[in-house]
């Protein structure tokens, strides 16, 4: 598969989600039991479709790809810090964990294959 292409998906999956929670903050942090955390559900929606923007701009670069890891990382440092909140919902915490864990490996195996296609 070509980098721009992967590059593309990327970009629809980071701008789809980020528009979800920019747009449904409240309703997100309610259901992780974290209702004052709305803002920061709105910041991480930010982040992901200026993410998203910066990988249809240069779908073929590996700098997307990238930055969606760190992205990642971020957001399971927040879903750990919100499983010790009292009110936390542990199942919704987890189903949380468990997506952002796979779209970390997704986005991984994709800034390797290309930043390898790249060199």
């Amino acid at each position: 598969m070509k980098n721009r292409h992967i590059g593309y998906g990327l970009a629809a999956l980071s701008i789809g989600l980020g528009t979800v929670e920019l747009l449904a903050g409240k309703r997100v942090a309610r259901a992780l039991g974290v209702p004052k955390s709305s803002k920061v559900v709105r910041g991480f929606g930010v982040r992901e479709i200026a993410t998203g923007g910066a990988l249809l701009a240069s779908p073929a670069s590996s700098a997307g790809a990238w930055a969606r890891v760190a992205g990642d990382v971020l957001d399971l440092a927040a879903l750990g810090a919100a499983a010790r909140k009292p009110r936390a919902r542990t199942g919704a915490i987890v189903g949380g964990l468990v997506f952002v864990g796979a779209a970390l490996l997704a986005d991984v195996a994709a800034g390797v294959a290309m930043s390898s296609k790249a060199a």
